[in-house]
């Protein structure tokens, strides 16, 4: 006989939809910081935190077991760790932007996937689904923008005709690196738009805006495709059991 569930299910759907609206937002605000004139700009290294944030509280796998729970949460504080020992160390320690890159790119790969598997979840297309959607695209380009300079600080000169505020001295501080810049390349990247005005110059850096494009490109044939079968009936089926 089955068992009626509407009350769990609709608590898991909410609480779902509520966490597509923090990351959203989240990724709202850390764009608009990058906009902002002078020494406020610097406002967006704490937005990457607070991203790191976000993601760690409303993208773990609880429903994967107490291991997997586990990993992503030790994952999600060595990112923040090491974001935070990142942005106050000079640009003379070129080797504090390793971590940065490595565990970064892990710990956005992971919460993509998580994003995905949830979205899966819904049984119908609503403006907190879209806001979720949209969420992980902004999510994946903003953490782009943060493993370029990352990239720029372990190699300076990664990337050329960009104007950015690295001189070589190595006197600078890593929240001086221009990070507005970066991130404009990481979205023409990811949405392969492909201008023409910041190019990479080097290998690491060129592989680099490789792989932020095929990521654009399979999250939205994926997205798309979920989304696309939600909008023509293709939903997930009442569970019987």
């Amino acid at each position: 006989m089955p068992r009626p569930r509407p009350q769990a299910e609709d608590a898991a759907g909410d609480r779902r939809h509520r966490h597509y609206r923090h990351l959203l937002a989240i990724c709202l605000a850390l764009l608009a910081s990058l906009t902002l004139p002078g020494p406020w700009a610097r406002l967006s290294s704490v937005g990457y935190l607070a991203m790191a944030a976000t993601m760690l509280r409303t993208l773990a796998p609880r429903d994967r077991g107490p291991l997997a729970l586990g990993l992503y949460r030790l994952l999600g504080l060595a990112v923040l760790s090491s974001g935070v020992v990142w942005y106050l160390t000079p640009l003379a320690l070129r080797g504090s932007g390793i971590p940065v890159l490595v565990l970064w790119s892990g710990f956005s790969c992971w919460s993509a996937q998580r994003l995905i598997l949830t979205l899966a979840q819904e049984r119908r297309v609503s403006g907190d689904v879209l806001q979720g959607a949209l969420a992980g695209y902004l999510m994946l380009g903003l953490t782009g923008g943060l493993i370029f300079a990352a990239l720029e600080t372990i190699q300076p000169g990664s990337f050329a005709q960009g104007g950015l505020a690295l001189d070589g001295s190595g006197q600078l501080q890593v929240w001086e690196v221009n990070f507005a810049q970066l991130n404009y390349f990481a979205f023409v990247s990811l949405t392969t738009t492909g201008f023409g005005d910041v190019l990479p110059v080097r290998t690491l850096a060129r592989m680099g805006s490789m792989a932020i494009a095929v990521a654009g490109t399979f999250y939205l044939a994926v997205v798309m495709g979920l989304l696309i079968s939600r909008l023509s009936g293709g939903g997930l089926p009442p569970d019987d059991d």
